[in-house]
């Protein structure tokens, strides 16, 4: 399906699914359906998943990725204080400096996920 057929209301989750879904429509629609039976874990529980999710992201230095992480942390139950201790795990496999940049981040989805409950 183009984006054309999905209309130009069409959002994505992702900066990369919109070029993706463009060129390998096949392609993004079959990492949705794999990013989908990821998220149908039944274990961990969902908060524990996010925080993975969270840390894995960290270690990869993704900033849109923390920060989505630590939004959907905090959606399901998170504290400020888990995420961050989460981020600091991270600190001596992957190193103090990615650690420290992930907190601006991280804090800017927790603070858009706490705004959303504000709404």
């Amino acid at each position: 399906m183009s984006t054309e057929e999905l209309g130009p209301a069409a959002e994505w989750n992702f900066p990369f699914e919109e070029p993706l879904h463009e060129v390998f429509p096949a392609l993004h629609e079959a990492q949705n359906a794999w990013m989908a039976a990821i998220e149908s874990l039944h274990a961990p529980d969902r908060k524990t998943h996010e925080l993975i999710r969270l840390v894995v992201t960290v270690c990869l230095r993704n900033p849109a990725g923390v920060e989505r992480h630590a939004q959907l942390a905090r959606e399901v139950g998170a504290t400020w204080e888990e995420i961050l201790g989460s981020i600091m795990l991270t600190s001596p496999g992957a190193g103090i400096l990615p650690a420290v940049a992930a907190i601006p981040h991280a804090r800017a989805g927790f603070e858009a996920a706490r705004a959303a409950e504000d709404d």
